[in-house]
């Protein structure tokens, strides 16, 4: 019997993650279903973080399943509510049922984001299922906006959905899932009319459904891929790498988000370099830009980038080098909008790079200011 517990814990946990395009196609629903079953199945589960959002179905749908208590934490003048992680990880049950994956925690918690508060949990040998709706996906994000006109504050980062052992689509018709908005089962009364404007519009649901559709078999092609691989049944590919030009300039969040796609449908690894010369030290020198950049270099390490900073005497060559060196096979390039004369001068980084990588796909991706716009649906 202990040999068989000492094997069951040595086996790395299981990570599930339910899909959805949009609020109220019922993904909470599903993850109670399927803890339902395990719990039935001899499975020790327990419900580390649920939201209802006041729906009749999904509070019904809890039943008798355990519930791990939210820890209370005191913010300012109010005291708020969170996912208890120390709690779970010292009950230490078989799996957890965590909702609202792209959740930004309180300050004060243990960790930022509530996905790598998942992270410490299958650190630690429990099965999580957790749930996230498509638009939270952070290379995702310029499509939703160009869509939606909506900014999404709260993401998660590409490379946590590849962690997943299993990603399941949560699929509702438009037309039914515009009925339960009317019906009062996503939201309240007073915002029905704008969300069906705004958010659940059926162009915008069209594209997020597609979204979710493409993403979901996306991931399950990657692991039938790595699986035939493992199993000595078809040759490994030769490795692509993507790199992506960082730089201190406005816009550089829709590169990253270009190069973790990229990188992503490739199923490889990707690069974020900097390349510090006199000539950026010059024109990026100020606090500001900075303090731009370190975001920049953070967010590129929450995508899953391998985040590089080279010193040169000039730009094109540094990077040039470095993509030689590594063998890379797709770079991203931002382009603004410059004037001949500028370029006359300082020459073009792009243009260089065209000439001398002609085995490189090249994809430039129009620098355009980042906007903040509240969120909607």
């Amino acid at each position: 019997m202990m040999a068989e517990l000492t094997a069951a814990r040595s086996t790395p946990a299981r990570l599930r993650i339910y899909i959805g395009a949009a609020a109220g196609v019922g993904k909470t629903y599903r993850m109670l279903e399927q803890a339902h079953l395990l719990r039935r199945q001899g499975e020790d589960v327990v419900i580390g973080l649920i939201e209802t959002h006041g729906r009749t179905e999904t509070e019904a749908k809890i039943g008798d399943l355990e519930i791990i208590p939210q820890k209370e934490i005191p913010y300012r003048s109010v005291k708020l509510h969170e996912m208890d992680l120390d709690a779970i990880l010292a009950r230490k049950p078989g799996t957890v049922v965590v909702d609202e994956l792209a959740h930004t925690n309180v300050p004060g918690s243990r960790n930022r984001k509530r996905y790598e508060d998942v992270l410490e949990l299958l650190d630690a040998g429990i099965n999580v299922m957790t749930a996230v709706n498509i638009q939270h996906l952070e290379t995702l994000n310029d499509a939703v906006a160009r869509s939606a006109s909506t900014q999404i504050r709260e993401t998660i980062p590409d490379s946590f959905l590849r962690r997943a052992d299993e990603v399941v689509n949560v699929d509702v018709p438009i037309d039914e899932l515009r009925a339960r908005l009317k019906a009062g089962k996503i939201y309240p009364p007073e915002k029905i009319e704008q969300a069906l404007g705004n958010f659940f519009r059926k162009g915008n649901l069209t594209m997020l459904r597609e979204l979710a559709l493409r993403t979901t078999a996306e991931q399950v092609g990657v692991a039938a891929s790595e699986y035939r691989v493992k199993q000595g049944l078809e040759q490994a590919p030769l490795p692509e790498k993507v790199m992506v030009a960082l730089s201190a300039r406005p816009g550089t969040v829709r590169l990253l988000r270009t190069g973790a796609r990229i990188a992503g449908r490739l199923a490889t690894n990707w690069y974020a370099v900097h390349a510090e010369t006199p000539e950026t030290e010059k024109r990026h020198g100020d606090e500001e830009s900075k303090k731009r950049l370190e975001e920049y270099k953070r967010m590129a390490r929450e995508l899953g980038a391998h985040v590089v900073t080279l010193k040169g005497k000039n730009t094109a060559d540094t990077l040039i080098d470095f993509a030689k060196k590594e063998n890379i096979s797709h770079v991203v390039f931002g382009q603004s909008a410059r004037n001949r004369l500028d370029i006359l001068m300082h020459g073009s980084i792009l243009n260089r790079f065209l000439n001398e990588m002609r085995d490189t796909t090249v994809q430039i991706v129009p620098m355009t200011k980042e906007k903040t716009v509240k969120e909607k649906g």
